[in-house]
């Protein structure tokens, strides 16, 4: 999973799908009238929703390969006739870290940043951790009602611990951190894998790494913030 991009980034994740029911739970809350950035959003389900229900802008971001971003905008273009009067909902391709002047265009006030970030499946990339956290500082509008929305899977269940290092790091770069919720769902992601990509990267396992099933059908739910001492005031 960590170290190559396998077919698999076209799908609708766990994470994904549970991100896109929380947002319709709360999208009074959460989404209407917002600005609305994904990261690393595959099929991009939870921008939709997000455009759906009323936010006023929306950017679906993913790796910028042509073929991801392209899968991205069909998805966009499929949903047009079910999005709010009044949203937007762009696509473009991102690489995590990068510069944010593209993305942040789409905003009808680019300096001011999005309201809300959606990050689903996305920390399970160890060592991508220091440039998401880049991308939301750069991103994420410096207001005590601005959120970033961070749900995962541990798909790999024996790397948890590294997984949740994103966390301690998100608090160091000046964010709280706050667990909402979690949510074990009816069944496994990948139902045929132990947990490492072997069909798709040719990558090899231990069949004697222990296995935690209830672990890969849990999605785990956080809210990040500005700590008081970075907002505007």
């Amino acid at each position: 999973l960590t170290d190559c991009v396998c077919v698999e980034g076209y799908l609708l994740w766990n994470a994904g799908r549970t991100t896109s029911e929380h947002l319709e739970r709360n999208a009074d809350k959460l989404v209407a009238g917002k600005d609305v950035l994904e990261i690393g959003a595959a099929a991009g389900l939870p921008s939709i929703i997000s455009a759906i229900n009323g936010a006023r802008t929306v950017v679906m971001t993913d790796y910028p390969d042509p073929d991801l971003v392209n899968n991205m905008r069909q998805n966009a273009d499929a949903a047009a006739p079910f999005i709010s009067q009044g949203s937007r909902l762009h696509v473009a391709g991102y690489k995590w870290g990068a510069e944010t002047d593209e993305i942040r265009s789409f905003l009808p006030e680019p300096s001011a940043g999005f309201d809300l970030l959606i990050m689903a499946d996305v920390i399970y990339s160890h060592r991508e951790h220091q440039n998401l956290i880049s991308t939301m500082q750069r991103t994420l509008k410096r207001s005590a009602d601005a959120v970033a929305l961070v749900f995962f899977t541990p798909y790999q269940p024996w790397l948890l611990p590294k997984t949740e290092k994103f966390f301690p790091l998100a608090e160091e770069n000046g964010f709280t951190v706050t667990k909402i919720f979690q949510k074990v769902l009816d069944k496994v992601l990948f139902e045929n894998d132990p947990g490492v990509r072997t069909q798709s990267c040719n990558r090899s396992f231990s069949a004697d790494i222990p296995q935690d099933e209830t672990l890969r059908r849990t999605v785990f739910a956080y809210e990040l913030r500005w700590a008081p001492d970075r907002l505007l005031h």
